[in-house]
């Protein structure tokens, strides 16, 4: 991917947005995550890239009710997490956020905690992951041309040590550079993109796509797993 965009939408040329407006940006994505099911409670959040050299990310701050989080609620945080301005503490999950930035030509990383990803998640770990293909809602992921492409979701074992966890994460991301998410077992979906606009779409995506697979193989609308 090319050099990452804060704009609105994502078009080369277009103005990038201050600060204070991205924050803005995110808490409403924020909101609407949490009345789509996607981000309940303090669950889930998300950052954006400020400066690639040094490395510094806008990011939310830990313990927030995404149902009504606000453009005040979101630090700057440098390539060690250290908050250089906001007086909020960052989530112990920031590390990944930068593990992801650091590998990823990104420009916004979102992370959902939604029942469907937290199911699949779960009954996939042994396996490693999870190869989703057949759906046209694919080709809504950057770069995804046919519904015949098979997205592989690695999926890691949740650990309280973050720091070993994000290496983990970095590894598998400077493997498989055409990854466009990962879930944590148990817990929820990190995705991202050039922008705000594209990671969003990348949310949307999934979580269809973890609806879809988790109705059918849990039962549900479409009938018995196949």
């Amino acid at each position: 991917m090319g050099r990452p965009s804060n704009s609105r939408s994502g078009r080369k040329g277009a103005p990038r947005l201050s600060h204070a407006n991205l924050a803005k940006e995110l808490a409403k994505l924020g909101r609407e995550f949490h009345k789509r099911g996607w981000a309940l409670g303090t669950s889930g959040n998300y950052s954006v890239v400020l400066k690639r050299s040094p490395l510094r990310l806008l990011i939310t701050s830990t313990g927030l009710d995404k149902s009504v989080l606000t453009g005040h609620d979101f630090i700057e945080i440098d390539s060690e997490g250290r908050v250089l301005a906001g007086k909020a503490k960052p989530s112990a999950e920031t590390f990944l956020h930068l593990a992801i930035a650091r590998v990823k030509n990104v420009g916004c990383i979102l992370h959902t905690h939604s029942v469907w990803g937290t199911l699949l998640s779960e009954r996939h770990t042994a396996k490693g992951g999870l190869a989703i293909t057949g759906y046209e809602m694919l080709k809504g992921l950057e770069g995804v041309r046919t519904h015949e492409h098979r997205e592989w979701i690695a999926i890691f074992e949740n650990s309280q040590d973050i720091s070993s966890l994000a290496q983990k994460v970095a590894a598998l991301l400077e493997r498989e550079d055409d990854a466009h998410g990962f879930l944590l077992s148990g817990h929820g979906l990190y995705t991202w993109g050039e922008d705000v606009a594209q990671a969003h779409r990348h949310v949307e995506i999934f979580e269809f796509l973890l609806e879809i697979v988790g109705r059918r193989e849990f039962g549900g609308v479409f009938g018995a797993e196949k």
